[in-house]
């Protein structure tokens, strides 16, 4: 199976802010905004696999700075590592508000996918190749998100979560 690059998912998608999309503080809604992520995630997951996908998990959203009506939201998304059947995409969101020509980072957030055919079942997919110091940086750190991940859905047991136990041992060693 051919490997891809880390940058061939790269997936960018722009959202206004509507009335129908706030609260009634004039604030987009939270799920308003991991829906459009949701989106935008699975069309860069795609892109890497070349399939279908199914969202398997939404981890590590962080609400960093409330997004208001009028605003355009920017969402990028990029796939950081590929499983076997899987593939970890990392999100960064941004508000712009036009008139004044700002750009704030709002939210981040990881998503998983799995490919799959049509049966319904897990799909072999393409190795992920990262370039750039970041794309290396956030492909080595995948295997904990993804340890973290499976422990928490109790999918793997601790004392098998190599990575995490690695992580925990240099923080012990620099205190």
């Amino acid at each position: 199976m051919q490997e891809k690059y880390a940058r061939e998912s790269y997936t960018e998608m722009n959202e206004l802010v509507l009335p129908n999309d706030t609260n009634t503080f004039g604030n987009l809604m939270g799920g308003r905004l991991l829906y459009w992520m949701d989106i935008c995630a699975a069309m860069a997951a795609q892109k890497h696999c070349n399939n279908q996908v199914v969202t398997v998990s939404v981890d590590n959203v962080s609400f960093k700075r409330s997004i208001k009506l009028g605003e355009v939201v920017t969402i990028e998304a990029q796939v950081t590592r590929a499983f076997n059947t899987s593939v970890e995409v990392r999100m960064e969101i941004f508000a712009q508000n036009l008139p004044l020509g700002t750009k704030v980072k709002s939210n981040e957030a990881y998503y998983t996918f799995v490919s799959i055919d049509e049966n319904d079942r897990p799909k072999a997919i393409p190795k992920l190749i990262p370039e750039s110091d970041k794309e290396k940086t956030l492909f080595a750190e995948a295997m904990r998100r993804r340890e973290l991940r499976l422990l928490l859905a109790g999918k793997l047991k601790p004392e098998n979560a190599t990575e995490i136990k690695n992580l925990v041992n240099l923080f012990e060693h620099k205190v």
